[in-house]
């Protein structure tokens, strides 16, 4: 029999269920977006203040969750915390938790640009870190990298503070781990190093030739040092750069021609959107076949099997002044904003996509932070039906939420199409915001009953929608963490590498036989 009691026990289980799943969503949204740097109407100081908060928050409340987080799309810098506080607090753990913990460790190691993960391990080490389980993972994640030689030029400073905070053996004589070593601690001991990379940093002290055959950050300093001049090297350096270093130098290593020497359709979809907006207005212009171009195969690559399977899609994109970003993010909400552009085009029914720019541009390529954020009138445009008299299946926002002209426009504009002229919710509405807002400890919403998530990069976009559904309010913890498992499943069960073995064996606490012989050249 139910009794008062019963209904209000369920009540409060109910309500305390809503809280944790927004509570999870909220941290969610600020792992994805905030990186502590500043943002448009924000310091860097107010960013890192409000993201150590909710990690602290987070972690003392929802552990579990915490550690999940690792599986998600969320960005470098909060993976590296996550990582660095799960370590510090391994002793607030379960045993169970400990392995989940552990699994999610070695795969996000594992899928972090090394030098995030030298850093990382710097800082446990300044942080006084130096448990078992701790220099088991600095030891085995070594163990995997594909050529410590490369690591010991490129990186040395972060792998000297490594080998020394694991008391990493470097046997005296020859081989990989002694040349490491003696590279590394004793400089100067051997006449010459069998591996080419060690060899190559020793000759470029004396040799100008040996210059290029370095990583580009290391060889700018020897190229410094011998006093060449810039247009050689790095014409000789070239072959060694990465994409994004090609792109960097490339008006100083071609004279007279500004198009690219690499293959800008290779390109990850936003950081092609940054190159794009980074040019002039002359210059888009007389690239438009090739840029457009790069932009459509990058967004078909990054839609994948979704493409064409939203539907009518029609888009609110903001490009008002505040997507101008800061001096640290320069204009990155801008990119996000013509990145998925460029996606949701591919993502829509052939032909069934419109996209309305905020400024009223009509002209993706051109586009330009300017002028306030009229988001009420352009969700306005954009709910109206097409040529064919058809409503949009999906509206996607594309915003900071700063909804200023006039203010609070959109909020009443989408309450108002929710509640009374589209109840049943045969248009899904999503908003997506690239901008963490410190002071509210989440992004910027339009609406209550609007699904909103934050972005950092449109590849994501596909997934974030499906974390965006949390958000409205009908869903609560048991299918949030359902969620959660399923892409920890998905995330720890996808490599079955060696290196990656070895690293979920080394988070879990236990002792692995090194393998110093075992690399290869990168």
């Amino acid at each position: 029999m139910n009794t008062p009691d019963s209904h209000a026990e369920s009540r409060a289980d109910s309500a305390a269920d809503l809280v944790a799943a927004e509570d999870v969503l909220l941290f969610v949204n600020a792992a994805i977006t905030s990186t502590g740097q500043r943002e448009f109407r924000s310091r860097a100081v107010d960013q890192q203040l409000s993201l150590d908060f909710l990690h602290t928050y987070v972690r003392v409340n929802y552990r579990r969750v915490y550690a999940a987080s690792l599986a998600l799309d969320i960005n470098h810098h909060n993976a590296a915390l996550i990582v660095r506080r799960l370590l510090e607090t391994s002793d607030e753990a379960s045993p169970e938790e400990r392995r989940t913990e552990g699994r999610l460790i070695a795969a996000r190691l594992a899928a972090l640009p090394p030098q995030r993960v030298y850093r990382l391990f710097g800082e446990l080490r300044r942080a006084k870190v130096n448990n078992r389980r701790t220099r088991a993972i600095m030891r085995d994640w070594l163990a995997a990298r594909p050529d410590l030689g490369h690591d010991a030029v490129k990186y040395r400073a972060g792998l000297k503070t490594v080998a020394r905070h694991i008391h990493l053996p470097c046997p005296e004589g020859r081989g990989p781990l002694a040349e490491v070593g003696a590279f590394l601690f004793r400089p100067g001991r051997l006449p010459r190093y069998e591996h080419g990379m060690l060899d190559a940093w020793r000759r470029a002290h004396y040799e100008q030739g040996a210059v290029a055959e370095l990583p580009f950050t290391v060889a700018e300093g020897f190229a410094a040092k011998h006093g060449m001049k810039r247009e050689v090297f790095l014409k000789r350096a070239a072959p060694r750069m990465t994409r994004l270093e090609r792109l960097r130098t490339q008006e100083q290593r071609v004279v007279g021609d500004r198009r690219p020497d690499v293959d800008l359709t290779l390109m990850p979809l936003t950081r092609l959107a940054l190159y794009v907006l980074s040019l002039g207005f002359e210059e888009r212009s007389e690239r438009r076949a090739e840029l457009t171009g790069a932009l459509r195969v990058a967004a078909r690559r990054a839609a994948g099997a979704h493409a064409g399977s939203w539907g009518r899609v029609h888009a609110v994109l903001d490009d008002s002044f505040s997507s101008s970003g800061s001096g640290q993010k320069r204009r990155r909400p801008l990119a996000v904003a013509l990145a998925c552009h460029h996606l949701l085009e591919v993502l829509a029914a052939p032909g069934a996509y419109r996209g309305l720019w905020t400024s009223g541009a009509r002209d993706a390529l051109l586009v330009h932070p300017w002028g306030p954020t009229p988001l009420g009138m352009r969700i306005l445009d954009a709910l109206e039906p097409g040529v064919d008299g058809a409503a949009p299946e999906r509206l996607v926002v594309v915003s900071d939420g700063w909804d200023n002209a006039p203010a609070g426009l959109a909020g009443e504009v989408l309450r108002v199409w929710r509640h009374r002229l589209d109840p049943a919710r045969r248009t899904a509405v999503v908003h997506v915001n690239p901008v963490y807002d410190a002071e509210g400890f989440d992004v910027r919403r339009l609406a209550a009953g609007v699904a909103t998530a934050g972005i950092r990069d449109a590849e994501d976009l596909p997934a974030l929608v499906e974390i965006a559904r949390f958000a409205e309010g009908r869903t609560g913890t048991t299918e949030l963490y359902a969620y959660l498992d399923r892409q920890v499943a998905r995330f720890t069960s996808g490599e079955g590498t060696t290196a990656v073995k070895r690293l979920e064996s080394a988070a879990t606490g236990a002792r692995t036989a090194q393998e110093p012989g075992e690399e290869a050249a990168s």
